[in-house]
């Protein structure tokens, strides 16, 4: 009790240090008391980061690209659920919040992309097991029953926005804000996605006709392609309808007449269809770019741009032939009315101010001249040559490539005639000439389209129109004659056989049309 009481009698909280242990006696050196020579340890000895080992880099998984299954004994059934998650995700509604411009029916559009995420899965599972043959066709067969689901669901989508009247509308000429509605939207982000899809394919080499293998994913590739058909099909036929009547406007002659002033500017006026088109053809060119990415739609793209440039120069090869202006027109007589012969009562202001040298010379007046038809001719093919065109790297579309590059070349060489006839006169060469010269600038022009202006300038009054000369009316002439590049190539020696007929009926035969037609029958036939 007494131990537990008294504090004498506890024990020390801590045992005492041991008793220093004798060092052999060294010799004592003088130290300093101002010396500052006594080293010292590094004070981070004791740091933390010592002790601490390097972790190694720990690198995250890329979910973009997909790693290959593991092939064991319930691969292909791995392998089939795998597809169908993918092919569900794919067409599944995006996250995030949604534009008010883009909404349909509570639904946003398909992102880009999701139809290359698909199809790199499709990839990596066929190249994996591309040396093992019989695998390979499983695989193949595998894929028979996702793809058809997602062909099914995806024209299932795509029915509604199809049939809705708003698909059907021309594109917004604004260049703030869409140009397409979200009807066109939701109905494009379906193509990319089946164009993104049909890439994969391309590049594997799937669903081809020609294939010996016969993998059986020729539906398929077809029901790829008929999306892409339905889709871009009304877009294009919306945007030529927009532009067919703007380019048949171009027949008829610039209705702005030269103001006759004298001075050294001149401001040259295109026609009104060239501004309309200057204005569009930019927001048109952005649409049909998105449209036709897919190689699939370029005999569609192929079809559009040849139409147009017919349509063109069916229009400016018969606009009425006029005579270029005088460069300087003569100002015409003005009388000065007569003046009394008594003097004002006021004489006028200007005398009594300070007239000082202006400040810089007047401008001179500008003169309003009208475009020749070799300007808007220029116009129209540098506005269309804005326009997509089909690939020419691919062999499927090189062939409807060549065909949009002759139908441009023809539009910008009968540019080149029109202006050597508003230039070129009659006097400057024989008939003989004139008709060498002529058909060296015709020879990518078509016959029936470089008739017309030739007749204008050198066929005389009687001699003003085809139509009249075959007996026919300018809509039966066109329908029957003009109503594509190909029936215009197939009538153009019937054509300049009947026309040389009528001339020597009147006996022209000496002129620059006979003998122009005469080298055009010989090449032509």
């Amino acid at each position: 009790m007494n131990v537990l009481r008294s504090p004498f009698f506890r024990p020390a909280s801590r045992p005492s240090s041991p008793a220093p242990t004798s060092l052999p006696t060294q010799r004592a050196e003088p130290v300093s008391v101002h010396s500052t020579d006594r080293t010292t340890g590094p004070l981070n000895r004791l740091a933390l980061n010592n002790f601490r080992r390097p972790s190694p880099a720990t690198t995250k998984p890329s979910q973009d690209s997909p790693t290959p299954l593991v092939r064991d004994g319930s691969y292909l059934e791995v392998l089939s659920l795998k597809l169908s998650e993918a092919v569900s995700r794919a067409l599944a509604q995006p996250a995030g919040p949604a534009l008010a411009y883009e909404v349909v029916a509570g639904r946003r559009p398909l992102p880009p992309g999701r139809g290359h995420v698909l199809g790199q899965l499709i990839a990596l599972e066929l190249k994996t097991n591309q040396n093992n043959p019989h695998l390979y066709r499983a695989i193949i067969r595998s894929l028979h029953r996702p793809l058809s689901v997602l062909l099914t669901d995806l024209c299932a989508h795509l029915l509604p926005l199809l049939s809705s009247p708003q698909f059907h509308s021309p594109p917004a000429l604004s260049l703030q804000g869409p140009n397409i509605n979200p009807t066109q939207s939701h109905a494009l982000a379906f193509m990319m996605f089946a164009q993104e899809l049909l890439e994969t394919f391309d590049e594997l080499g799937l669903g081809l006709e020609a294939d010996a293998r016969g993998d059986g994913l020729n539906p398929i590739r077809k029901g790829l392609v008929s999306i892409i058909d339905r889709v871009v099909s009304p877009l294009i036929a919306s945007i030529r309808t927009e532009l067919m009547p703007v380019i048949e406007a171009l027949e008829t002659p610039n209705s702005i007449s030269p103001k006759v002033t004298t001075g050294v500017k001149t401001a040259i006026i295109y026609h009104p269809s060239i501004v309309t088109l200057q204005s569009a053809m930019p927001i048109y060119a952005k649409v049909l770019t998105k449209c036709t990415a897919s190689s699939a739609s370029h005999t569609h793209l192929a079809s559009f741009l040849i139409s147009l440039v017919w349509k063109g120069l069916l229009a400016l090869s018969n606009r009425p032939f006029v005579h270029s202006v005088p460069s300087f027109p003569v100002l015409p007589s003005v009388k000065r009315a007569r003046t009394p012969p008594t003097p004002p009562l006021t004489p006028p202001l200007g005398r009594f101010t300070l007239k000082l040298p202006p400040s810089r010379p007047p401008s001179p007046p500008i003169v309003v001249v009208p475009a020749t038809a070799a300007a808007d001719t220029r116009a129209l093919f540098d506005l269309l040559n804005m326009l997509p065109r089909p690939s020419a790297e691919r062999a499927d579309t090189r062939l409807a490539q060549e065909a949009v590059d002759e139908a441009f070349e023809a539009l910008n060489a009968l540019s080149t005639l029109l202006d050597a006839i508003h230039t070129k006169s009659e006097q400057d060469c024989s008939a003989d000439d004139m008709a060498l010269e002529l058909t060296a600038l015709t020879q990518d022009i078509p016959s029936l389209v470089a008739l017309p202006p030739i007749l204008y300038a050198y066929g005389g009054p009687n001699f003003d129109s085809v139509a009249k000369l075959l007996g026919l009316s300018e809509s039966e002439y066109r329908q029957g004659c003009l109503s594509g590049i190909g029936r215009a190539e197939e009538c153009a020696s019937v054509i300049i056989h009947h026309v040389m007929d009528v001339m020597r009926a009147h006996d022209d035969t000496n002129g620059i049309t006979y003998k122009w037609l005469q080298l055009e029958a010989t090449n032509t036939d």
